[in-house]
This record gives structure tokens, C-alpha cells and sequence, in this order.
């Protein structure tokens, strides 16, 4: 199954908006990072739902935002739950981008770069619409370190990237993007129970579960364009 044809189908059975509730625990901290101006135009690569080109135009008076996703039907969904001239959604390819050169100020993606199929291409494609001194927020809870992400792929058709911490660094460097930073965003919204009640039907212990939210979390990677 392509990513399209996945995606269509969870949009189309509302998972959308289950992403973005999950999401949203860590996404938030992270988006509160960005050094995003008035008038600054942002790209939101695979927006899913749209919900964070919402939110910077909430608390960061963004100027244009762009969301774009693979999927037709999340891209639809999305622009139904945006009230706002400011924001477009597009369906298209994370290894072509539809933008021109040194065009975007800001590119934001949350759960959804492991999905490209040549990631070092995206890479690239991002390094070649950042405008000097632009940044890239990846942030990502499907990567190597987090062994408790690692079953995912069992539950999805598409072939996924899952690179340590020092390869999305090198990766980044190779596309031409300086790695400004990089750490874990702790999830202390989900609530953890006491340790007399696992093991759940998702958790052995408490302790992986903690390892899980608390100290693995997102993975953030920031990259700057020089």
C-alpha cells in the first residue's frame, strides 16, 4: 500500500484527529521553539490534520502557511478544519517540494519524516526552499534509541526510516542544514499509573513505561539553513 492510499484511509476513518490529540503533548513545546516572525511563511510537511499550521498562526502571528501531505483526504480534511485565508493545504511529494528556492522561512514536521522514500532527498529538497538562516523543526517518536517505537513498523504497510540521533544529525549535515540542536520532549501528559498496576494489556512495568514518555519522549532535531 502506498503512503496515500494508508493515509486516505485514516482520514477518512477519523484517525486524523486521534494523531493530533497524541501529538499535540510534545508538538506543542516544540512549536513554541520556533523563531517564527510576524509574517514569516512556514511549511508544515505532512500537516495531517493541520493542526499545527493552526497554532503557529495562533501564538507566533505567522504570515503564510503552507500544509502538505501525501494524502488527498488528510489534505481535505484539513483545510475543513481551518478557518483561515492565511493557511492552504496541497497534496504532494516530500522528495519533490512545489516551492521555489529560498521561499520558506520555516519548515515544521511532526510524525511524518520517517515516512518519505528517500529521506537524504527530502533533506535536500528542504535545504533547497529554506530561505538563509531558516530553520527546520523535525521532530519525530519513531527512531532507533526509543525501543518501545520499534513494533510500529509491524503495523503499517509502508516502509518506515528509523535512524538513531547521530544519523539524523549526519543527515541533516549532508543536506547542507548546521544541526543547531537536538533533545528529547518529554510527554507528562499521559498519565502513568502506579506500579501495582502493570503490568497493563500495553506496558510490562511502570519503568518502560516512564523510559517511554518521560525520558525518550520526541526527538527533536533543528537544522539551519546558512
Amino acid at each position: 500500500m502506498s503512503v496515500r492510499d494508508e493515509f486516505d484511509e485514516w482520514a477518512e476513518s477519523g484517525r486524523d484527529r486521534g494523531m493530533e490529540d497524541r501529538h499535540w503533548h510534545t508538538a506543542k513545546h516544540a512549536l513554541a521553539r520556533m523563531p517564527v516572525e510576524d509574517g514569516d511563511t512556514v511549511l508544515d510537511l505532512g500537516c495531517g490534520s493541520g493542526y499545527a499550521g493552526r497554532a503557529l498562526r495562533d501564538t507566533k502571528d505567522a504570515g503564510r502557511i503552507y500544509g502538505l501531505d501525501g494524502s488527498p483526504e488528510m489534505a481535505r480534511n484539513a483545510a475543513d478544519y481551518t478557518d483561515d485565508s492565511q493557511v492552504g493545504f496541497v497534496v504532494g511529494d516530500f522528495d519533490s517540494l512545489p516551492f521555489a528556492d529560498d521561499s520558506i522561512d520555516h519548515v515544521w514536521s511532526m510524525e511524518a519524516f520517517y515516512y518519505a522514500a528517500d529521506p537524504h532527498q527530502t533533506l535536500e529538497e528542504i535545504a533547497r526552499i529554506l530561505s538563509p538562516g531558516g530553520t527546520f523543526y523535525c521532530a519525530v517518536n519513531y527512531y532507533e534509541e526509543n525501543v518501545h517505537s520499534h513494533e510500529w513498523q509491524d503495523n503499517i504497510s509502508i516502509e518506515m526510516t528509523r535512524w538513531d540521533r547521530d544519523q539524523y544529525r549526519a543527515a541533516f549535515r549532508d543536506a547542507g542544514l548546521y544541526v543547531a540542536e537536538q533533545d528529547h520532549v518529554p510527554d507528562r501528559e499521559i498519565t502513568i499509573p502506579d506500579a501495582d498496576a502493570f503490568p497493563t494489556d500495553d506496558w510490562d512495568s511502570r519503568e518502560a513505561m516512564v523510559e517511554r514518555y518521560r525520558e525518550f519522549g520526541t526527538l527533536l532535531t533543528v537544522g539551519v539553513s546558512p
